[in-house]
């Protein structure tokens, strides 16, 4: 007989081997597919003019076989068209090497101002809709540009062209629709960045991203006196292993210019200069100008995109709203932000999706996209909403997004932490309350990490529904399955002893005390797991308006409605249904001073504890707003 010492550690060896099988077998594709590359294609490098006389660094790669014509694939990229040097190529080319494999002209750009590109970089620059003149440039009149001279100087090339990208390259793509080149056939923004300060990557409607902003933006908004083949360093002076407490440390926001960036960092600056919504904001965005879209477009995102879940939502819809002559799809899979463009996507920590949905989307989906409106193969026949339920784990297919199907529903919370689709009755002070004490947020994950990760997105939220500072109210055992299939609203009626105050819902699914350990993770038990299915902040001083913030009235029972984006997913017969509420969600999001004033501009002196009310009685139910498919 074994000692769990000697178990434990031949479970250790096991997963060590399964490691270094699963690496080694990553860097046996990566060789070959590198191999590939040099072996099937030529590769250029070019400074393309555009119209104002800048020149962009470009670099194709052209396939050697010279007896066809092929389409031209196009990416834009703040990150690096490189590697640069003719005989320094990518490891592979394309949304994946069933491209590369299949025949396509490549095509990345470093975007204006950024590495090898003249002129001055400007992160999710303004479109400007009525130019003047030549000087009045854009993203849009960037890929114009670049995508007519590609035509006309690239030999073997068919006239079709398709652009995509990821992240902000996928706001780069959906700036290519937008007054579009004529050769532009077809366009894949892939969680592009779309807005900012409403829910992506920097703010989720108006609160601050405090962790993965402050990394990001190290890099991204140092300056860049001259172009330069090297990226700046990411900062990486934290000085601990752990997030909360390097920026508990940091105090107020303000203190990051003081100690870090010392005024260099212009990005940062900006957004320390807008903490409304403004017109700084509100031009960043394409959303206003997706009208009259002539490419095809297919968007696509992660339901688990701890990054840009907002954009695809918003990019799709706005095009839709247009009601465009040319196709426009949607695709959201059980994946991470880009996750879909390596691996099986068959499980995220310990959630398995029992089917290999990344190697789907790749063949099935993007490859057949891009080969019917580039090439003219066989219309794969797509429907217009693509996507996976997670619960159930299957792919279903919409004749619209939001589904026609789905109805609006009210999840009401209730005394005693009940939570049911049934209206309270109760007509008097019927609330709960906790104290939310800006020198104690409730931590985002209870993990000890410095950088943010994405496991937050889907790891088991029962370390914070033990937390005095956390509202739980959950369901009965459901009777029958309930699916989820669009938008979630979460409308609160609240009050604070402060003026101002975040609000956090998490929306999450309760595993049975019997659930099956099918975890990936070796030794994990499942019974009793929460799973995060959607979760968003609001920051109560824009809850009537984005552009002018109100301070809330000490003790005043207000009404706080947030867009907590789409999800799509079943919440099994058995299971629960479970929704938290709090008022800090750290160092994910800042803190709130919770006292009324431009928090990018507070003092140590302006954070202050307070006591948070949420109401459900009758005229003052809170409660989330689900869009249902089933609920028998």
């Amino acid at each position: 007989m074994k000692s769990s010492a000697g178990k434990t550690y031949i479970l250790s060896a096991a997963i060590s081997m399964l490691s270094f099988g699963a690496f080694a077998q990553r860097s046996a594709t990566q060789k070959a597919d590198s191999a590939y590359v040099r072996d099937h294609y030529t590769k250029m490098e070019k400074m393309i003019p555009m119209r104002d006389g800048i020149k962009l660094s470009t670099i194709i790669y052209i396939p050697k076989d010279d007896t066809k014509k092929y389409p031209i694939l196009f990416d834009r990229t703040p990150y690096s068209a490189g590697p640069y040097g003719e005989n320094e190529y990518k490891l592979s080319l394309g949304p994946s090497m069933l491209f590369a494999r299949e025949g396509y002209i490549f095509v990345y750009q470093d975007v204006r101002g950024r590495y090898l590109s003249e002129g001055k970089f400007v992160a999710t620059r303004p479109y400007i809709p009525h130019k003047k003149n030549k000087t009045d440039i854009d993203e849009s009149s960037d890929s114009y540009d670049t995508i007519d001279w590609l035509v006309k100087n690239i030999p073997h090339n068919n006239g079709n062209v398709g652009t995509w990208g990821i992240s902000a390259p996928g706001f780069y793509t959906t700036m290519t629709t937008i007054d579009a080149h004529p050769a532009l056939k077809a366009a894949s923004p892939q969680a592009p960045v779309t807005d900012w300060f409403m829910g992506d990557d920097r703010h989720h409607n108006g609160a601050f991203f405090l962790m993965g902003t402050f990394s990001f933006l190290s890099y991204y908004g140092a300056p860049r006196p001259v172009p330069t083949p090297e990226s700046s360093p990411s900062f990486s002076a934290y000085g601990t292993p752990n997030a909360y407490e390097f920026y508990k440390n940091l105090g107020p926001l303000k203190n990051a210019n003081e100690k870090y960036f010392k005024g260099e960092n212009e990005i940062w600056n900006e957004m320390m200069d807008n903490e409304s919504y403004s017109s700084f904001w509100q031009s960043r965005t394409p959303v206003p100008y997706l009208k009259n879209i002539k490419p095809a477009v297919m968007t696509v995102g992660g339901l688990f995109d701890q990054e840009d879940l907002y954009g695809p939502l918003k990019t799709f819809g706005a095009i839709e709203k247009n009601k465009p002559k040319s196709p426009n799809y949607l695709v959201m899979g059980p994946w991470i932000h880009g996750g879909w463009t390596r691996g099986d996507n068959d499980a995220l920590g310990n959630i398995r999706f029992h089917s290999a949905t990344g190697p789907y989307f790749r063949e099935q989906i993007e490859l057949a996209f891009f080969n019917h409106y580039l090439k003219g193969t066989t219309d794969p026949q797509l429907p217009k909403a693509t996507i996976f339920e997670t619960g159930s784990n299957q792919w279903k297919k919409y004749s619209a997004w939001p589904p026609v199907e789905a109805q609006e529903k009210n999840l009401y919370f209730h005394a005693n932490g009940k939570l049911s689709f049934e209206a309270p009755a109760a007509a008097g002070d019927s609330f709960d309350e906790f104290i939310s004490d800006p020198n104690k947020p409730v931590p985002y994950t209870k993990e000890i990490r410095i950088d943010r990760g994405s496991d937050f997105m889907y790891e088991d939220q029962r370390f914070a529904a033990t937390r005095p500072d956390v509202l739980v109210y959950q369901t009965e055992v459901l009777d029958n399955d309930v699916t989820i299939a669009g938008n979630l609203l979460a409308d609160l009626f609240v009050s604070t002893t402060g003026t101002d105050a975040d609000f956090v819902v998490k929306l999450i699914d309760v595993y049975p005390g019997d659930a099956p350990n099918d975890s990936p993770i070796a030794g994990t038990k499942m019974g009793g797991f929460q799973l995060m299915v959607r979760g968003e902040v609001m920051r109560s001083k824009f809850r009537k308006s984005f552009s002018a913030p109100e301070a809330m009235v000490p003790g005043e029972v207000t009404e706080v409605k947030f867009d907590m984006q789409d999800a799509s997913h079943c919440f099994k017969k058995g299971h629960k249904i479970m929704v938290q509420v709090q008022s800090s969600w750290f160092p994910l999001v800042d803190r709130n001073p919770q006292k009324f004033v431009d928090i990018y501009k507070a003092t140590e002196a302006d954070f202050q504890k307070a006591t948070h009310r949420v109401y459900f009685k009758t005229n003052e139910a809170s409660h989330l707003k689900l869009s249902v498919i089933k609920a028998d």
